[in-house]
């Protein structure tokens, strides 16, 4: 099997014939998002850092220790790869966490069993003939602000401490010394939606630019893909000479469409003026690219979706309209021959290609806890604010009514209105830290069967699929 290149705007195989990626985004799993292993409406609050400390605080270590890894074991096995194989998808960009590497408190020394699941998922993949991605989704200090960054706070630490973007070079090195005979690995995504606040991006630029260094001093034959700044969105402070300056790269957009959410201006009907708003956002986060005849993909992208036990009634109608936002990106996608990853193969009923059943362990020990934490919106991802805008409306006013020059109220990223700055904080971090306990309460007197049986709700065969997205997606990957 020969390496993937890139050659061009083109993803090439070792005959020079175009490949085109077309997969999904195994997240939530060797990086746990609050709304996918526990989601962005259900499952555990706040970041990935604190549930695992609590639940080693509420449980013991080694009780805590074995939970996490029953459940790296079960959420992604060999049923899970022969199904996505099956819609004639060909790539899973895996998410992974920087803390699987290394300890904050002992770094640049590789823990042990570091590669024991990744190794596990990628020869899965292969088996079935599916190329992998390693992303970078988490970097020591937090590249953004995001949750998923798991910096646990809004400000990307990891733009401020040189000692952290060494620490991540340094983790590439010893991902690129494990991967570089395997040509499985189509390739590399060095960094998950950075965020780098410098106006002319010159950290992110740097980074990029050492990171190139380390990884291609031990491994030239994979693919990099770059992710733009603010978000992967953002390539206009990129070099202009980046096709001699970072060879065999790719650059990734990520390419959510506004009327894939509960935030919607209004319900998607596939009006002109609608269709014409997403294609019109899809081709500005590509021009760049474009315009120097470079290869791009979309690292992520999707609709979500709604569930009976928080949208009821209405929950039919939602779907189909999502649906149709789902089928209009990818005529867009499949027209100009790009290469794409879904967000996201498998999750707890949000957005995942398939999702844990209501009727497992899981689901029935939180179904309480995470109603609440839906009425409460304490994640960020696809909020549904209905039952507490109230609530912070009048502290983002109060700012507002506050800072005497209007043009002080856009901060880095200045995509984040004032009002979404204030929930982020007040809610997503705020609240759901004070949650954190109360969800590592609930696995308090648990022996290890039962851990195990709750690790086991994320396994396929626990899992529903969803049909109307993965019958489009089968269309669309050539699947039987």
């Amino acid at each position: 099997m020969a390496f993937l290149n890139v050659e061009g705007t083109k993803i090439v195989n070792e005959n020079g014939d175009e490949v085109i990626l077309r997969g999904a985004g195994l997240g939530g799993w060797m990086c746990m998002e609050n709304f996918i292993s526990g989601p962005r409406y259900p499952g555990y609050p706040g970041c990935e850092r604190h549930i695992r400390e609590a639940l080693s605080d509420t449980i013991g270590f080694e009780n805590a220790e074995f939970f996490f890894d029953k459940f790296l074991e079960c959420f992604f096995a060999e049923p899970d790869a022969k199904f996505f194989r099956s819609l004639g998808l060909n790539c899973i960009r895996i998410a992974v966490g920087y803390h699987h590497f290394e300890d904050d408190m002992n770094p640049r020394i590789l823990k042990a069993g570091a590669f024991k699941h990744l190794d596990r998922a990628i020869s899965i993949c292969a088996k079935y003939s599916i190329y992998t991605v390693i992303d970078m989704h988490t970097a020591p200090g937090g590249q953004s602000g995001g949750w998923h960054a798991d910096g646990g706070t809004h400000l990307g630490y990891f733009w401020r401490h040189k000692d952290f973007q060494d620490r991540l070079l340094w983790i590439w090195q010893q991902i690129a010394e494990h991967y570089k005979d395997n040509s499985w690995v189509a390739g590399y995504n060095v960094l998950n939606e950075p965020a780098d606040p410098h106006p002319e991006h010159s950290r992110l630029i740097n980074f990029y630019d050492n990171a190139y260094k380390v990884i291609r001093r031990i491994d030239e034959k994979h693919i990099l893909f770059l992710d733009g700044n603010t978000f992967a969105t953002d390539f206009t402070r990129f070099p202009d000479e980046v096709t001699t300056r970072w060879k065999n790269t790719a650059y990734s957009i990520h390419d959510y469409a506004v009327y894939g959410f509960p935030s919607a201006p209004e319900p998607y009907e596939g009006t002109p003026t609608q269709n014409d708003r997403i294609i019109k956002t899809y081709l500005r986060k590509r021009q760049w690219m474009d315009d120097r005849g470079l290869c791009v993909w979309n690292g992520e992208w999707g609709p979500v979706y709604g569930r009976k036990e928080y949208d009821g009634d209405a929950t039919e109608e939602i779907n189909l309209r999502r649906y149709k936002v789902l089928k209009y990106q990818l005529d867009i996608y499949e027209k100009d021959r790009l290469s794409w990853s879904i967000w996201l193969y498998k999750d707890i009923g949000f957005q995942g290609m398939v999702y844990v059943n209501r009727s497992t362990s899981y689901m029935t020990r939180f179904k309480d806890f995470l109603l609440r934490k839906q009425r409460l919106a304490a994640d960020a991802w696809g909020k549904d604010d209905q039952y507490v805008k109230q609530i912070y409306q009048p502290i983002s006013q109060h700012i507002r009514e506050s800072v005497a020059d209007e043009s002080y109220l856009k901060l880095y990223p200045t995509l984040w209105s004032v009002e979404e700055r204030t929930t982020r904080l007040c809610r997503t971090m705020l609240v759901a830290e004070f949650m954190v306990k109360e969800w590592a309460d609930q696995f308090i007197g648990l022996d290890k069967n039962q851990l195990e049986e709750l690790a086991k709700s994320f396994s396929f065969e626990n899992c529903v699929e969803r049909e109307g997205l993965n019958e489009a997606l089968r269309v669309y990957g050539g699947g039987t």
